[in-house]
């Protein structure tokens, strides 16, 4: 039996439903099990759905040192083209990097909606960020940081790689460049979901709020919600956030499906 290249249960998805497409983009190092149970919730409402998985991932993580962060976004542009086919309205909701990559992708392609959950607006103020390539020389692979999670039998079901690749720090500090530059040019609909107690990208250090100052979306709303850590779509919180972001799509929805 052949080995399989891709890690278990870090497939993409696909549910076909109505007319409504919602295209699931996961986070850095990640895997779409991230955005599965979101994805399954969204089809229980009878939209079609689409879980991509983003080149370097859910494989080896010498495969995403070798990525760019248009390599990416290339992916997304992908699933949307895809779900154009088969769907009228299609709604791009991320998480973390995914959010990021959503936020992103709606500046420049027309979207029903964006959803970005956990999102960064910047990277923390580390003076080691200066020197990731040398670092790289030396350390090719950097630890993760704190992974705090609230429910721990989703922590322990939780897929994606062990370690960081250290130049792909650099990719995600170029596509952060690129998504605060575009946010004025989001016009669709848009949702920011973070938690309180996310040790990663924590509302106190302003990400939440400097995304939602940025958009030029006339429409946009947050929810904060405190249960959770980084991985906010499976935590223990992870019912109130599927169901906020199924009434986004909801709420913002033309026409029959």
């Amino acid at each position: 039996m052949p080995t399989p290249l891709i890690m278990k249960n870090a497939e993409p998805f696909y549910f076909p439903g109505d007319r409504i497409g919602c295209l699931l983009v996961h986070g850095f190092t990640g895997t779409p099990w991230e955005m599965r149970g979101l994805g399954e919730y969204l089809a229980e409402q009878g939209h079609t759905v689409l879980g991509i998985r983003l080149p370097g991932h859910a494989t080896r993580p010498e495969d995403m040192a070798r990525m760019r962060w248009w390599d990416w976004l290339a992916a997304v542009e992908d699933g949307y083209r895809l779900l154009q086919n088969l769907t009228d309205q299609i709604y791009v909701i991320g998480l973390s990097m995914g959010g990021i990559l959503s936020l992103t992708f709606a500046a420049r392609f027309p979207v029903a909606g964006v959803v970005a959950m956990a999102t960064p607006h910047h990277l923390p103020d580390d003076p080691r960020l200066r020197f990731v390539r040398l670092i790289a020389l030396f350390k090719p692979y950097l630890p993760k940081g704190d992974r705090t999670w609230f429910d721990m039998q989703a922590a322990e079901q939780h897929v994606s790689y062990d370690a960081d690749p250290t130049l792909s720090y650099l990719q995600l500090q170029a596509l952060l460049e690129t998504m605060r530059a575009g946010l004025p040019q989001v016009t669709a609909p848009a949702l920011l979901i973070y938690s309180q107690n996310d040790p990663s990208v924590t509302p106190q250090d302003g990400h939440m709020e400097a995304i939602f100052a940025a958009l030029g979306s006339q429409k946009k709303d947050k929810l904060l919600v405190e249960k959770s850590g980084h991985i906010l779509t499976n935590d223990l919180e992870r019912e109130r956030v599927r169901a906020r972001v199924a009434s986004f799509v909801a709420e913002n929805s033309q026409g029959p499906a």
